[in-house]
């Protein structure tokens, strides 16, 4: 993700469910300047499926309980189609709206980083 700053191994081997990574940065701008930060949880994984599925445990941005899922489909020749599907509570006083806007936004992001990687090698 574009705005991840650093990701931290808390806990469990990384591809495995269970494995508990940190991650923080300006993902979501917090009113005191502070960076953002998620504790995420890997629920399962898939290699044949090309598909993930995280929870996200803590953090400081209201998406403690989300559960977020991930899956590449070949769409075409040489085109994949990415299904990146969330499923959120929000906490009191945030909107829902908003949060489903500003995902969106940070998922595209990150898509278009990726993809921008794929067409030059070596800058992502």
């Amino acid at each position: 993700m574009p705005m991840v700053e650093t990701c931290t191994h808390l806990k469990g081997t990384e591809g495995e469910p269970g494995y508990v990574r940190l991650v923080s940065g300006f993902m979501f701008p917090q009113e005191d300047g502070d960076r953002s930060w998620i504790k995420e949880r890997l629920v399962s994984m898939d290699p044949l499926s090309r598909s993930y599925v995280y929870r996200m445990e803590a953090s400081n941005v209201g998406l403690d309980g989300s559960v977020n899922s991930l899956k590449l489909i070949e769409y075409d020749v040489g085109s994949t189609l990415v299904d990146w599907s969330f499923e959120i509570s929000p906490v009191e006083g945030a909107s829902e709206e908003n949060l489903i806007d500003y995902l969106g936004y940070l998922y595209k992001s990150c898509i278009n980083k990726i993809a921008g990687a794929i067409r030059s090698p070596g800058t992502f």
